[in-house]
């Protein structure tokens, strides 16, 4: 083999080398602003606060939906989300706060509003049921129960904070 078969002309190597400079140089102006842009979406997730919703004199064993806000932060945009929960209390007298989130498509279950199927919450979107504790009716589209608030109860009112899948589910 010839050595001119492996040489670079000048044009080449000027071509290449001020190819390289020029990327190095706009990763180097590009590196700070994509990470001011995807520093907070990538940030950690605070949890969120407790917010005052209802009397606990206004809590009964029959489910009544309670809608609320939270303050919700993302990325830099500040904004107030409405929120609602299913709260009532079981037999032993603790509160149970459910999501009305329905977890098959997502969405809105009311309770008692199908006649077929009383004292049971019901899903329009596709006819799924679960019962009074939000556990998922079997036979029906959704795969798992309502989701449970975290529930805190202070000076007489309950306090919700987000919404977990159960961990028995």
């Amino acid at each position: 083999m010839s050595e001119k078969k492996h040489r670079v002309s000048r044009r080449q190597f000027l071509n290449y080398t001020l190819t390289g400079v020029g990327g190095f140089m706009a990763a180097g102006m590009l590196m700070p602003m994509v990470r001011f842009a995807l520093d907070p979406v990538l940030g950690k997730v605070e949890e969120q606060d407790l917010v005052q919703v209802v009397s606990v004199d206004e809590i009964t064993n029959e489910p009544t939906r309670f809608n609320f806000k939270i303050k919700q932060v993302d990325a830099w945009h500040k904004s107030e989300e409405p929120r609602a929960a299913w709260v009532y209390k079981n037999d032993n007298g603790d509160i149970i706060a459910l999501s009305p989130v329905c977890k098959h498509l997502g969405c809105t279950v009311n309770w008692n509003s199908d006649p077929s199927n009383p004292n049971k919450f019901f899903c329009p979107c596709h006819y799924g049921l679960y019962e009074k504790d939000g556990t998922n009716v079997p036979g029906t589209p959704p795969l798992a129960p309502l989701d449970v608030y975290k529930s805190e109860v202070k000076d007489g009112f309950l306090y919700l904070g987000s919404a977990k899948p159960r961990k028995e589910a």
